[in-house]
């Protein structure tokens, strides 16, 4: 996938990538240096919240490995749309336009309640969507220029995150 983004001789590269992983970065460093204060702690449940965010990361990580397989070559770190590229509807691609941001999405919030600490849990769950809302705007703007009307029709019949609602 890093040597499928990097750009080809001079060709434009957007700093998306780079946005989420600073707003990853601060998410951790929040949620790890908070995550042993007793006054954070889940105290009711800590082992189901700890079970929950394990579960989450692991959802979160079958959805990305999901959309790899799925996106095939078109599966970069940087946005980019190539010659011939179509729009993908195959898979969760049916309901979802951003299914692989939102398996990051949750593999960040499973590591914050995983800490089973809730500043920990709101740390990463706000890092994680400010990074990726930014990426949105710019793969949709892209993905809008270079396919056109077929990406528009996708975009009114599918949700950005979560099928059916958001």
């Amino acid at each position: 996938m890093i040597a499928r983004s990097r750009p080809k001789g001079g060709s434009p590269t957007d700093a998306s990538m780079g946005l989420i992983v600073v707003s990853g970065w601060v998410g951790f460093a929040i949620a790890f240096s908070v995550a042993n204060s007793p006054r954070f702690i889940l105290q009711n449940g800590q082992k189901m919240w700890f079970a929950a965010g394990l579960a989450l990361m692991l959802l979160g990580s079958r959805l990305r490995h999901h959309c790899f397989r799925v996106l095939g070559k078109y599966f970069t770190g940087d946005v980019k749309v190539v010659e011939g590229q179509r729009v993908i509807e195959d898979g969760i691609y049916h309901w979802v336009r951003h299914p692989s941001y939102t398996g990051g999405i949750m593999m960040y919030v499973g590591t914050g309640l995983a800490l089973t600490n809730w500043v920990s849990a709101l740390a990463m769950g706000i890092s994680a969507p400010l990074g990726y809302a930014y990426r949105v705007r710019v793969e949709e703007r892209a993905l809008r220029e270079r396919l056109g009307d077929s990406y528009e029709q996708y975009m009114r019949r599918t949700t950005r995150f979560v099928p059916f609602l958001f």
